[in-house]
């Protein structure tokens, strides 16, 4: 498998990895060169000579980038300008030293000075940015946005929080590339810090991984280098019996299109036998809408408990077209008392809206066996009431409160899905295409995670693999696309992934 970066590093660990660097014996400010000379590569690979460049620096390390950038722009042919947010002499350390290495003009910042570029590079505040923007930096990013330049950001857009991915202000700056350093941080991948960066270029500037030995990061972009050694790539000498058998409980006769949607993913993700439990007066249409997965009838918590009691059954999905209410916690109840995989998605999730206390206490006493809960935004809201999630600074930290409340993997779910487990692990999602989002497409995504944890993938992993498959079956379906072609386009993306993982 080819080695990738997947670490994600908040603006504390990134500062942490700085600073160790630092202390290891590499000059900060070759750091800072390095970082400069990455950013004006990537104007360079872009723009032709003779371009006009404004570098609009901060106050900070951000701003000494920005003039290692111009420096070696002008240095290439390129007609450099540099706004000033701060004068050059009320620079401090390394950020110093690169603005006295530049020898053109400096120029108080003003947003009329942003007439006629073709490109700006924005070195105001980068990643590490805690305060609200105000005042003339407000004025400079609306000024960016406005100019029709090219914008390369260095590091973060303006406005962003490094973090959170908040816009922090009134206004974060649109770029169409980001520039950023030895690792992504999460507002490259969460909304709505995101849709502010453009492409995003990794540049190497001279950080050893090595720092990951003290920093021990617990963020991740969900890719395949995450779960990848988990993937249960089937074995010739398997059976249908060693890759698990998933069951699935239905809803009553006019709402069995999602269970029958979670089935049917369960199965294409590799899970052995996929069991539909029915209630009686749905099974005819179980039935005949279903020819792999079989379909059994069950009417009750009683009588799911009596299905579960054979141990063969090791991972169930409950909750899409469940219904809500008092039946409903009953089933989820059963689903919980044994040693199998439990996914709670959808009505099993609202249906404890007014007691989750008494869902958590039963998911504690599950610590051998994995609880996944797969909530939208709606779902979390309602679930997960007061602090510390209501005001969490963001999605990720939500979503990673939730999980060690809750004694869950979380799997929140939007066009940044986060996925989060007890012991502090987390990743961000970035495959989802904006066609994802059509009726259904939940229960195929409850069904994916059903299927991998049949298969014995742990917990966390199985529904970081689910979130990745769905994001890339809806890629290879493309616009148009509606809930029931994901499962169909998992033999594709599985061929991908199995060859890109190489022999087991």
């Amino acid at each position: 498998m080819v080695a990738s970066v997947y670490e994600l590093l908040s603006t504390d660990e990134m500062a942490e990895a700085d600073r160790l660097t630092i202390a290891s014996g590499v000059a900060g400010i070759q750091l800072m060169e390095n970082a400069g000379r990455a950013v004006a590569d990537t104007v360079a690979a872009r723009h032709r000579l003779g371009s006009r460049i404004t570098v609009v620096a901060g106050p900070g390390n951000n701003g000494g980038d920005g003039f290692v950038a111009a420096r070696l722009l002008g240095e290439r042919g390129y007609l450099v300008r540099v706004l000033a947010l701060a004068g050059p002499d009320r620079l401090t350390g390394d950020a110093a030293k690169a603005a006295r290495a530049f020898s053109g003009t400096v120029e108080p910042a003003s947003a009329d000075a942003l007439a006629g570029a073709d490109v700006v590079v924005d070195a105001l505040f980068g990643a590490g940015l805690v305060r609200p923007v105000e005042g003339l930096a407000s004025t400079l990013i609306e000024a960016i946005n406005e100019s029709g330049a090219a914008t390369v950001a260095v590091d973060l857009p303006s406005g962003i929080n490094g973090s959170t991915g908040a816009v922090m202000g009134t206004a974060g700056v649109n770029a169409a590339e980001t520039v950023t350093f030895f690792r992504r941080k999460p507002a490259h991948l969460l909304l709505p810090g995101r849709l502010h960066c453009g492409k995003v270029r990794v540049a190497d500037i001279g950080i050893s991984p090595q720092v990951f030995d003290q920093i021990r990061p617990q963020t991740f972009v969900n890719t395949p280098i995450l779960w990848g050694r988990w993937f249960p790539i089937p074995q010739v000498s398997a059976h249908k019996y060693a890759r698990g058998h998933g069951v699935v409980v239905s809803g009553h006769l006019s709402r069995t299109g999602a269970a029958r949607l979670a089935a049917r993913a369960a199965l294409r993700a590799g899970a052995g036998l996929v069991t539909l439990a029915s209630p009686r007066e749905a099974l005819s249409v179980n039935a005949a809408a279903n020819l792999a997965v079989m379909v059994h009838p069950v009417d009750g918590a009683g009588e799911l408990a009596e299905l579960l009691s054979d141990h063969r059954f090791n991972a169930l999905a409950i909750g899409p077209g469940g219904g809500v209410g008092a039946a409903m916690r009953e089933l989820v109840t059963a689903a919980l008392d044994g040693p199998r995989a439990v996914v709670l998605d959808a009505d099993a999730l609202t249906s404890f809206a007014d007691d989750p206390s008494s869902l958590w206490s039963r998911i504690a006493g599950r610590r051998e066996s994995a609880t996944v809960l797969t909530p939208h935004q709606g779902e979390f809201a309602r679930l997960f009431t007061g602090q510390p999630f209501r005001n969490a600074p963001s999605k990720l930290h939500a979503a990673r409160a939730a999980a060690q409340h809750s004694h869950a993997i979380v799997v929140l779910k939007g066009a940044d899905t986060v996925i989060a487990a007890p012991d502090g692990r987390a990743a961000i999602s970035d495959n989802a295409p904006p066609w994802l989002a059509t009726a259904g497409s939940g229960d195929v995504l409850t069904g994916f995670v059903t299927g991998l944890l049949a298969q014995g993938m742990p917990g966390f992993e199985a529904a970081c693999a689910a979130v990745w498959l769905h994001g890339e079956a809806a890629t290879t379906i493309g616009p148009g696309l509606i809930s029931e072609d994901l499962s169909e386009a998992v033999p594709k993306v599985y061929t991908r992934l199995i060859a890109d993982l190489g022999p087991p």
